[in-house]
């Protein structure tokens, strides 16, 4: 549960390093990706592990769904404002909460239901009190609504491949394969500056080691170790967090309804992780989640 809060911390300084560089949101998501592979290819060598072909094969797929989900989440990030981007990306984890009952037979009593719902609630007031913002896109909107599909599927797609892949191999497939999948398209149809600025790659380079490496490695390692609905709650962190960056280094105000909604979001997710913690039955529950459903 640490480790996804980490990487909830880490995924929320995404927003505002993609808004402020000055590369389109395809564009910026290549050269995030090739970094990426760039990063995991040191991490193989330095740790002495080696990618099989079997491997990438079973982890590609995992790979073009995130290339997909990426550039949709950076597109959003770009048109829309940081708040409204991040509190449709907030559905995310309710999907996977209500997906995880079913797929994966979590147990999820009514009490955290209902603690999931108040965090969302939350997470919606921060997004209403942050609204103030003039850039606001209906194309980027939809592009956050269509990225909280990509990313649900990516999510159990992870869950079941982890099973067959230690997490650094996992996700080294991953940015190998979006990567192949999102050049092309982004020389294609991504507009403005081809190269990138020394500030650009100063927030491409932080982007894929801090959110990108950190993040994403300490998730896919935590699909071991934490039940699916659970983890996903905890990453309500990521868009209060996100409006809060947005505040400092963007320009927007943090609102006394926004303080309020933050505090519903920590207060509700806090409360979660201590119940877990005081489970005597979560390493049956993780057990059985290992297991595939029938």
């Amino acid at each position: 549960m640490l480790a996804v809060t980490v990487a909830a911390l880490a995924w929320s300084t995404a927003p505002v390093l993609v808004k402020s560089s000055d590369l389109t949101g395809l564009r910026f998501a290549m050269y995030r990706l090739w970094a990426g592979v760039a990063i995991y290819a040191v991490v193989l060598l330095v740790t002495r592990r080696r990618l099989r072909w079997r491997t990438f094969r079973a982890c590609a797929p995992g790979g073009l769904i995130f290339g997909v989900d990426i550039s949709l989440a950076f597109v959003a990030f770009k048109l829309t404002s940081v708040a409204d981007a991040t509190v449709i990306g907030a559905l995310s984890p309710v999907m996977i909460a209500l997906v995880s009952a079913r797929l994966l037979r979590e147990r999820i009593g009514l009490t955290e239901r209902g603690l999931a719902l108040l965090s969302f609630v939350g997470v919606v007031i921060v997004a209403v009190g942050s609204s103030g913002s003039p850039s606001w896109s209906l194309l980027g909107d939809l592009a956050a609504l269509a990225s909280v599909a990509t990313w649900t599927t990516y999510w159990f797609f992870s869950r079941f491949a982890r099973r067959e892949a230690p997490a650094i191999e996992y996700m080294a497939s991953v940015m190998i394969a979006a990567a192949l999948l999102v050049t092309p398209v982004a020389l294609l149809l991504g507009r403005g500056p081809l190269v990138p600025t020394t500030g650009d790659w100063v927030d491409v380079a932080i982007t894929a080691l801090v959110p990108g490496f950190i993040g994403h490695t300490l998730v896919a390692w935590s699909h071991s170790h934490v039940e699916s609905w659970r983890s996903a709650l905890i990453t309500q962190f990521h868009p209060v967090f996100a409006s809060a960056w947005a505040a400092v280094f963007l320009g927007e105000h943090l609102t006394p309804i926004v303080l309020l909604g933050i505090a519903i979001v920590l207060a509700a997710t806090g409360f979660v992780i201590v119940r877990a913690a005081r489970r005597p039955d979560l390493a049956e529950d993780l057990e059985e989640a290992a297991e595939p459903a029938a």
